[in-house]
């Protein structure tokens, strides 16, 4: 009954500030459009009501599917404000294209900037009020969890040392339990696993988390066993960091948890931003870049024989086959079981050729694969077939980094690791910031190497 009374009341706690969330939420979006009506002295008319509950529908819709009503406690509120934006964004953008052909719609353009503004402002302002006041109350004593780690791995001490830097979450660290070893103990070790069993069952701990390695299966049954017998909540750190984990998360499925290892972060909601990303920064740079890319095609075309596009089969997402345009930069077109990569002073590289590979406006034309679809603007960079038969024999876990589009820059291109792969050291290094992407991926990631792209990302000593 104790231990069923705790369960109801953690969750009794987590539901009111999800509560709050929700109903800041509504008022600052419904206040913020009926604030702006106002200000600019029109009637708040059946458009905008209609337009404030089409997008409330939404952004609780997404919401949904990105979770972000859960509890946020223990998470860094720069991830909650990113996500709320994102959802925000999304809601406003596709609730005006379901209205846009509204002629009174069409014409207040200025009335729905303001408002996604002004909402922007009031509801990142609303979650950072509720997350300071959830940590005043939790400084004096409210909803206070007392927690302890059982076992010896570095992700439980790691946690830990994330409750003592961020003391507004209400976690007080009472320490580590585990068998003393003949290394010795660490400086927050509280004593051995009997121990732990009876702080718990004194009350003096609320949260337990086992952080053991698989090899102590029976060890943690029995822990389990024994916890059963507390009022603790008890929580375990799945030993799956000795993977090289991709995109790890906890999902159901069938009623089953689940923790993937390898997969990719580009499903559900995050796969439609990707796309709008690609679809909004194409058309724009490729409206730019048209009056260029006719001047290299003219110039391709006139000083050397062949076509002006070289189209190379390479793996896309999934590790299907695409065909990936570039400028004609070579005297042969390779695109065969055997792929020879470009070296310095390259004889198969024609003069036009040798600066279009070193300023990277060879590859303009894959703008066009990004409209249809075929690579993205951020991504691992896409190798010739031939040369992914050949290393994903050589590096473990290659073929991960086509759990995403390729993409015309990428997170290794920024960090240096472009051009000839002439030792197997250099391709483990672009395939490992490859790895780091696709497991950090987010919008705002896109974004940053977009930007330092235009500073570092076109031309490389490394590029010929």
């Amino acid at each position: 009954m104790t231990t069923l009374k705790k369960r109801e009341r953690a969750k009794t706690n987590a539901s009111l500030i999800s509560m709050v969330q929700r109903f800041s939420d509504i008022t600052i979006m419904l206040g913020g459009l009926w604030v702006v009506c106002k200000a600019a002295a029109l009637p708040f008319l059946y458009l905008h009501l209609l337009m404030a509950l089409v997008t409330l529908v939404v952004f609780q819709m997404i919401g949904g599917i990105t979770d972000f009503y859960r509890s946020w406690r223990g998470v860094r509120i720069t991830t909650e404000l990113l996500l709320l934006l994102q959802n925000w964004t999304l809601s406003l953008v596709f609730s005006a294209g379901l209205l846009a052909f509204d002629d009174d719609f069409s014409t207040n353009i200025s009335v729905w900037l303001s408002w996604y503004l002004l909402t922007t402002c009031g509801m990142l302002a609303s979650r950072a009020f509720i997350r300071y006041g959830a940590g005043v109350l939790r400084n004096h004593g409210y909803n206070k969890r007392y927690v302890a780690v059982a076992g010896d791995l570095p992700q439980g001490q790691a946690l830990l040392e994330s409750f003592r830097n961020q003391p507004w979450l209400g976690y007080e660290v009472v320490g580590t339990y585990h068998d003393a070893k003949p290394g010795g103990v660490s400086a927050d070790w509280a004593g051995n696993i009997q121990q732990l069993l009876d702080d718990a069952r004194a009350g003096k701990i609320h949260n337990v988390y086992i952080a053991m390695s698989m090899q102590e299966e029976s060890l943690i049954k029995k822990l389990m066993r024994e916890l059963a017998d507390t009022t603790c909540s008890v929580l375990i750190i799945p030993d799956v960091f000795t993977f090289n984990i991709l995109h790890s998360r906890i999902e159901e499925v069938n009623g089953v948890p689940v923790v993937p290892l390898y997969d990719t972060p580009l499903s559900g909601v995050n796969r439609i931003i990707k796309r709008l990303e690609d679809i909004v920064l194409a058309s724009m740079i490729l409206l730019l870049i048209s009056p260029a890319l006719c001047c290299i095609a003219l110039a391709v075309k006139l000083t050397s024989a062949g076509p002006v596009i070289f189209r190379q089969t390479r793996y896309g997402m999934d590790g299907k086959p695409i065909k990936v345009w570039k400028f004609r930069s070579m005297k042969v077109m390779e695109n065969d079981a055997v792929v020879t990569q470009a070296t310095q002073n390259d004889p198969r590289v024609t003069p036009v050729g040798n600066f279009l590979r070193r300023t990277s406006l060879d590859e303009l034309p894959q703008f066009i694969n990004v409209l249809t679809g075929g690579m993205s603007i951020v991504g691992p960079r896409p190798h010739a077939v031939a040369h992914n038969e050949q290393y994903r024999q050589l590096i473990e876990g290659y073929m991960l980094r086509h759990k995403v589009k390729p993409g015309i820059t990428g997170w290794a291109q920024i960090n240096g690791w472009r051009g000839e792969t002439d030792t197997l050291e250099k391709m483990e290094k672009r395939v490992e910031f490859d790895l780091e992407y696709i497991r950090e991926w987010s919008l705002w990631f896109d974004i940053k190497i977009v930007f330092l792209t235009v500073f570092k990302g076109f031309v490389s000593k490394t590029a010929y």
